[in-house]
């Protein structure tokens, strides 16, 4: 027969899967309910977090100790433990739990940049968002997960590869960026055919099994749309800001709205709009030629309740042979002082 002073005994043995401390040091032993007729336990308990492949092995444990301790049947329900909680842990667990960017312990700020089509420039922002932060002294890394269309090292100039030393992958850095991309491992630009489940086991190596070292924000180049990829990455993240970009075209701003929209409904903190190729200047005239029309990013922005973080006009940045990275603005460029308003408008409200 199982009584309440077994079953707390027995769970309080059990470690939460991320903290690596016993349930009954983070007091993580809810609620314990008996029904004597039946022998059935009902329990609750907290953890780090919940909806994960570590948190499916606890419940199996769950049931095993407490089957184990006298009860017929189990019933289990899980929370996440609060804020105040985590944080009284922070210092106290052990490294490796720390580094691992899915980690609630991880302290690294994660930014997604979505969009809900294609073609409007996402992975350019992206880039250049990272290269900003990078430029206001914040520790960057960038991962290129476009899976279908990684176009990242290109944009960047990079030539190298990743290193991989004893079954982890040390990352690219470039203009101090930290950056990855499924164009590192992919032959002679050849596309991919891979099915969801294949791309969301690369997609968690990209958090787990690379050497990012500290970070202050990681930068996800999203796919475009609201599939199955960006779909995964919304669920594996503790926690995300988005940024939604979106051209000046109506058309391309309804669409966008499904992207934020989906940010929504997952449980993710949208950060902000941006606007791109929001007109074209003229360096003869400095006329304004609102190409693809005006209004989309402000209506956007309206209409999904977020800030419009910035207007990036329709431009080439110039290019240099000595330090080659055709989708880079240079500091000094007007759209690259644009862009370093923009990361610190991020900078500003993250903090």
């Amino acid at each position: 027969m199982i009584t309440k002073e077994k079953a707390f005994s027995a769970l309080g043995k059990l470690q939460d899967p991320f903290l690596h401390k016993s349930l009954e040091e983070t007091g993580g032993i809810i609620d314990v309910a008996i029904k004597d007729e039946k022998n059935h336990i009902s329990v609750k308990i907290a953890i780090a977090k919940t909806n994960t492949p570590e948190q499916m092995q606890l419940q199996m444990k769950v049931v095993e100790v407490l089957k184990e301790a006298g009860a017929n049947t189990v019933g289990i329900r899980f929370e996440e433990l609060s804020t105040e909680v985590l944080e009284s842990f922070r210092g106290t667990a052990t490294e490796s739990a720390s580094q691992d960017l899915l980690s609630p312990l991880n302290t690294t700020r994660f930014i997604s940049i979505a969009s809900g089509k294609g073609g409007v420039g996402k992975s350019t922002v992206s880039v250049n968002l990272a290269v900003a932060l990078a430029r206001l002294g914040k520790k960057v890394a960038l991962i290129d997960a476009d899976i279908y269309g990684f176009s990242v090292p290109d944009m960047m100039g990079i030539q190298e590869m990743p290193v991989i030393k004893e079954d982890r992958i040390y990352p690219v850095e470039r203009m101090g960026v930290k950056v990855i991309s499924m164009g590192f491992f992919v032959e002679n630009n050849a596309p991919i055919v891979w099915r969801g489940p294949m791309l969301g086991k690369v997609l968690d190596q990209f958090f787990r099994d690379v050497e990012w070292g500290e970070l202050d924000y990681l930068l996800l180049d999203l796919p475009p749309g609201t599939g199955d990829v960006a779909l995964d990455i919304h669920q594996m993240l503790p926690a995300s800001k988005e940024i939604v970009v979106t051209t000046p075209h109506p058309t391309a701003a309804f669409v966008a709205a499904r992207a934020g929209a989906m940010a929504l409904q997952t449980d993710h903190e949208l950060l902000g709009v941006i606007e791109n190729m929001a007109w074209f200047e003229s360096k003869t005239t400095g006329e304004r030629e609102y190409v693809f029309g005006q209004g989309g990013g402000p209506k956007l922005a309206e209409e999904l309740r977020t800030d419009l973080l910035g207007q990036i006009p329709l431009g080439q940045p110039d290019w240099s042979e000595e330090d080659f990275a055709p989708s880079v603005y240079a500091a000094d460029h007007p759209t690259g002082k644009i862009y370093l308003d923009v990361a610190q408008k991020m900078i500003d409200k993250l903090q």
